[in-house]
């Protein structure tokens, strides 16, 4: 349990979620990445000179990611800093934070910054030399749709794992289609009033179209229109199971960055000093073979026994939703009612774009949890090689 790491309210922001090939997909995500935290800092009058340490999570590389962290603080004015790069796919943010906290608990750094930013779009081909091979073949690995298919641990894709726990608890294609509606319907009140939910903590995106022009994204690209009749057209990608295309997430691009810093600096950087947000507890865990989804529960549990929390404490849970049967399975082992938790919306609808997915998730329940006059917020997400994190912070 952490006694002095905080985010100070309002030192974050998410860019909108681009959908695949979309406005970002041409892009480097480390180079957007630092450009829209400059203009972040900028925007909200911090400075930069003023971050200890920076860690940069990117799961799907990018030219020039040996310099990685070093380069992206250079970019973004924090020249100073050094950093290292997290990689832990859908949990790279939860686990970045969580490496954030640890260093200022200790002492060790003042502030911290974790930028996330990831473009599955175009993602990188590596190959390796393979001189014993027929010819001289090479070894070649599509950084993003190879690993999605196989999991080298276990060779199964991850379509499958989710498969795998509708199966072993009976989740049936009717609950799949209700819940993912209802995942519809929240992110529906994150649009409401001009999108004033979003407007909260959501910061435009700068990209280039030519040499002399610019142009602005301001909102979330390629969120499909999903209603009750559509959903039941649709086929089960495997023929025994109960995902569609309309219950799975999908690849976007995007970026976001998270201050952490001490109590007292955290107060003189919020947008509001009387909102304090604290990073109380993290929790990790690995599920059994090719169960992805099942792991996130397990990863409560063990962030609550280190909080001393129970779970009729937290206010607001988000869940990283790449397939609904997350949000089957985490309702179900936990006791929760699944219509409760991700409100405002969840990756099952705005899109994966990996490091930054459970960024947004935590940035949403801080915004919510303020909504509600504070309390305590729980943030889980399942990652590759079926393991999962989670993070609880207090708001208010």
């Amino acid at each position: 349990m952490f006694k002095n790491a905080y985010i100070p309210y309002g030192g974050y922001y998410t860019t909108p979620f681009c959908k695949w090939m979309g406005s970002l997909a041409n892009v480097n995500s480390i180079e957007l990445g630092a450009a829209t935290s400059k203009r972040w800092f900028a925007a909200r009058d911090i400075d930069p000179t003023l971050i200890d340490y920076l860690y940069l999570g990117v799961s799907v590389g990018q030219k020039s990611i040996f310099y990685g962290a070093p380069w992206a603080a250079a970019m973004m004015g924090a020249g100073q800093a050094p950093g290292q790069n997290i990689t832990q796919a859908c949990a790279t943010a939860t686990t970045a934070v969580f490496n954030a906290a640890l260093a200022v608990d200790s002492g060790s750094f003042d502030t911290t910054y974790c930028l996330l930013a990831d473009r599955p779009s175009n993602g990188p081909h590596t190959i390796w030399p393979n001189p014993n091979g027929p010819g001289g073949e090479v070894i070649a690995e599509n950084w993003n749709m190879d690993n999605i298919a196989a999991d080298p641990a276990t060779g199964k894709d991850m379509l499958t794992t989710a498969e795998n726990v509708a199966r072993e608890h009976g989740f049936s294609r009717e609950q799949a289609d209700e819940l993912t509606l209802r995942r519809y319907e929240q992110y529906a009140e994150a649009l409401a009033n001009e999108r004033a939910f979003q407007k909260r903590y959501m910061f435009p995106v700068e990209v280039a179209v030519s040499r002399k022009e610019t142009k602005l994204v301001e909102a979330d690209e390629g969120v499909v229109a999903t209603s009750a009749e559509g959903l039941a057209k649709l086929r089960s990608v495997q023929s025994d199971g109960i995902h569609t295309y309309g219950a799975q997430t999908h690849p976007a691009d995007a970026n976001a960055g998270i201050l952490v810093t001490t109590r007292e600096r955290a107060q003189a950087m919020s947008s509001d000093p009387q909102m304090a947000v604290q990073v109380v507890a993290y929790g990790h865990a690995r599920t059994k073979p090719a169960h992805m989804p099942m792991a996130p529960a397990e990863s409560v549990k063990r962030a609550l026994a280190r909080a001393d929390l129970r779970l009729d404490q937290i206010k607001t849970i988000k869940n990283h939703t790449p397939f609904i049967a997350n949000d089957l399975h985490l309702s179900k082992a936990l006791g929760l009612d699944a219509h409760t938790f991700n409100n405002y919306g969840t990756s099952l609808v705005y899109g994966h774009p990996q490091a930054p997915t459970l960024a947004r998730l935590l940035i949403e329940a801080i915004e919510e949890t303020a909504l509600k006059g504070g309390g305590y917020a729980l943030v889980t997400g399942c990652a590759a090689g079926d393991s999962a994190a989670a993070l609880i912070l207090k708001v208010g």
